[in-house]
């Protein structure tokens, strides 16, 4: 296949933009190195630099960074390359994954670079027609070379016998934290023991929680531990926050949309998916041009619905955090939290599908009342304080700014002060300007 059409399949595969060690030192196979060399990829990540060389040597391991630090490039050009060795025709490798968005997304990178090696895959997730799964048994009966897959579809091939893993050598949990979050410890570990003992297991987490620890201590052995840095958000996201009452959030969005008729790309996160129906009815009604996107939409649809925001003839979409982890679709102008996340590490996965690759863009969370201590706990993570903008006049005043022990009042100018020097003042200015 020419390099330029392994290029189509591969401009979504923004992780590979920050790979920059030598892998000509590496020994690299060459056909990864020209497809990776043709795409002008020479930027680093610290977890690319640290996992390549480990996968390589044949190491357990267990990395944790966030999202947008490119993970998938860390685990899956070392597995590719190792996979150019083996002899083709059986399934040497299972990769693990939260959301069927993901599992296809891999797919697709696996289908774009391990072209040119011959190796082929299969995403096997739920949602599908009979056709569907009828492809699904198919490949994995015949041995497709990568195995991409939920946790619970999997294990409905698995149960009915056919599927076979006794040639397993490589197995990658992407993700690792998502899945335990949802919960499938259990399912993963009823697929793990469908899998022969003596293989290589790679876990990829964007958080170290203890019950991560308990599933390494279970099916890793002797892990390399990489550690990447606290989740913050990349530099290039201008963060701020509105302190508004509920019954002001929709009136206030259609505002924000409405003012910035330049930003083409806009993704708003909800809590829940009634929330997500509702927003996006709203803003129908609003001559918007936005979908909503959970789990409630047939597969089908959903990928329809994530094509058409992918390719900008949606402009809006909203979603539930479903959307957080995982999807990579450029150039994200607006990033709007309609609740406060959760979770703190849920912010940062939120906050970060804009700003990829060194963009840069807006990331605003509108904050009632009773989430104000929570979105202090998410400053305190990623050791900011976030920007408060003023509430638009015609939409009246919105609450104060009170956490038990915190005195200090954001729109009297001394709550947004960097801690340690910096330029938050030039900071706020650019918000106020915007907004």
């Amino acid at each position: 296949m020419p390099i330029i059409l392994i290029a189509s399949y591969i401009l979504n595969f923004r992780d590979l933009i920050y790979i920059c060690m030598k892998f000509t030192e590496l020994g690299i196979h060459d056909d990864l190195l020209d497809a990776i060399s043709y795409m002008g990829f020479d930027n680093a990540t610290p977890i690319q630099e640290k996992a390549i060389p480990e996968i390589l040597a044949g190491k357990d391991l267990i990395a944790c960074a966030q999202t947008g630090t490119g993970k998938t490039a860390a685990f899956l050009l070392p597995i590719l390359d190792l996979l150019a060795d083996l002899q083709g025709g059986e399934t040497t490798t299972l990769i693990i994954v939260p959301t069927r968005e993901l599992a296809m997304q891999i797919d697709q990178q696996v289908q774009g670079v391990g072209y040119v090696l011959g190796i082929h895959s299969i995403a096997i997730y739920g949602g599908g027609d009979g056709d569907n799964w009828g492809q699904q048994k198919l490949a994995l009966t015949q041995g497709a070379d990568i195995v991409v897959a939920t946790p619970g579809k999997l294990i409905s091939h698995l149960n009915l016998g056919y599927v076979k893993f006794d040639t397993i050598k490589f197995l990658i949990l992407d993700e690792a934290d998502r899945m335990l979050d949802i919960g499938f410890y259990d399912d993963i570990i009823k697929i793990i023991s469908f899998l022969p003992k003596k293989r290589q297991t790679l876990m990829f987490s964007a958080t170290m929680a203890p019950k991560i620890r308990t599933l390494t201590s279970r099916i890793l052995v002797d892990p390399v531990e990489i550690n990447i840095a606290m989740s913050k958000p990349a530099e290039g996201v201008l963060q701020a926050a509105y302190l508004c009452y509920n019954n002001q959030k929709n009136d206030l969005i259609n505002q924000l949309i409405s003012d910035k008729p330049d930003y083409s790309s806009i993704l708003i996160f909800c809590s829940t998916k009634k929330k997500v129906t509702e927003l996006a009815r709203s803003l129908k009604k609003n001559k918007f041009q936005a979908e909503p996107i959970s789990s409630d939409l047939e597969q089908d649809k959903r990928e329809e619905v994530l094509q058409g925001f992918k390719s900008k003839r949606t402009r809006i979409l909203v979603a539930t955090d479903v959307m957080s982890r995982g999807i990579d679709i450029k150039d994200i102008n607006l990033i709007i939290n309609f609740d406060v996340p959760q979770d703190a590490e849920d912010y940062v996965h939120r906050v970060g599908r804009t700003a990829r690759a060194d963009a840069t863009g807006v990331a605003l969370t509108l904050v009632n009342e009773d989430d104000m201590y929570k979105f202090h706990q998410i400053e305190q993570l990623i050791e900011k304080e976030v920007f408060k903008i003023p509430m638009p006049a015609r939409l009246g005043e919105g609450p104060e700014w009170k956490i038990s022990g915190l005195n200090r009042n954001p729109r009297k100018g001394n709550f947004n002060k960097r801690k340690k020097g910096g330029k938050q003042g030039n900071y706020n200015k650019n918000f106020r300007k915007k907004f």
